[in-house]
């Protein structure tokens, strides 16, 4: 990365930011939330963790958890989804920040559907440190040019510039991709 900050589509980190400030975390939220971390000790145990973001929908979640199973095949390697962390949260971002302050890797695995994790991406740029341990499985989709929207666009050109975005189109492809993860 370069020493200048990667310039950041406006609205995407106003969002993360603005969902962010709205809640104030209570004394009992923050013991959850401490009880929940500590169910994350593998994180500590391995020398890397990856924490795997993206969408939960039926299918998309079948291949965000072939991409967890392939990174707990490494040796000394921990990865999970967000989910996996149990409580009730009422403050996602926090959730978000709190688990990404703490693990090796932030991996995005980015599909068209309506639930992916577009406030995370305006905080995996919008924050240096997220943004320097973060990598992206882009899916593509044949004969559609721009299927994610500008926003996104912009998100996925930082990644590019940077050496961290990865595209695939076939389940195959992502296991390929999801190996050249460090």
């Amino acid at each position: 990365m370069s020493d200048e900050e990667p310039p950041v589509p406006e609205e995407v980190l106003k969002s993360a930011k603005d969902q962010l400030d709205k809640e104030e975390i209570s004394l009992a939220d923050n013991e959850e939330i401490l009880h929940a971390l500590s169910e994350l000790t593998p994180v500590y145990e391995n020398d890397r963790s990856y924490f795997v973001l993206g969408n939960y929908d039926r299918e998309p979640i079948r291949r965000l958890n072939l991409v967890v199973d392939r990174l707990n095949r490494r040796q000394d390697a921990y990865a999970f989804r967000m989910v996996d962390i149990r409580g009730e949260w009422d403050n996602s971002i926090q959730k978000f920040c709190l688990i990404a302050d703490i693990v090796t890797y932030l991996v995005g695995v980015a599909e068209k559907e309506p639930s992916d994790f577009l406030v995370e991406q305006g905080l995996l740029v919008g924050t240096t440190e997220y943004f320097a341990k973060s990598h992206v499985l882009k899916r593509e989709y044949e004969d559609e040019e721009h299927p994610f929207g500008w926003m996104q666009d912009g998100v996925f050109e930082l990644f590019d510039q940077d050496g961290r975005l990865y595209r695939w189109q076939t389940e195959e492809q992502l296991v390929d991709v999801t190996a050249e993860l460090p």
